[in-house]
């Protein structure tokens, strides 16, 4: 099992949340179990309200929720939602998804893998 923390605000001006999302993509594809947790300015990739730029090539939300529709794990820290990204209070795309610092404790200590964005 992998665990993916994203920190980093969707759109940034850099590809950190689109790499992490690949990444993702491409483990739980080769067979891997992968949980993605969203903190800090991350949480933005949960809300459906965070718009694709038109400069950017790629709707990450989107991509997200596909993904978790798929089968990848998903839990965003509820403590984030008032507090981090651009749209602070604004609910994420599933209420199911708000989450734990424990919640996260317990990914990590399950599992084999953890990486941060």
């Amino acid at each position: 099992m992998t665990t993916i923390i994203l920190n980093h605000q969707p759109y940034d001006g850099t590809d950190v949340a689109w790499n992490a999302l690949r990444l993702a993509k491409t483990l739980n594809k080769s067979g891997e179990e992968v949980n993605i947790f969203l903190m800090n300015d991350a949480v933005d990739l949960a809300r459906d309200k965070t718009v694709k730029p038109d400069f950017y090539d790629y709707d990450l939300v989107d991509m997200l929720k596909k993904m978790y529709a798929g089968g990848i794990s998903l839990q965003v820290c509820g403590t984030c939602n008032a507090r981090c990204g651009l749209f602070k209070n604004e609910p994420y795309f599933d209420e199911n998804i708000a989450s734990t610092m424990q919640a996260l404790s317990d990914w990590v200590t399950q599992s084999d893998k953890v990486i941060s964005f």
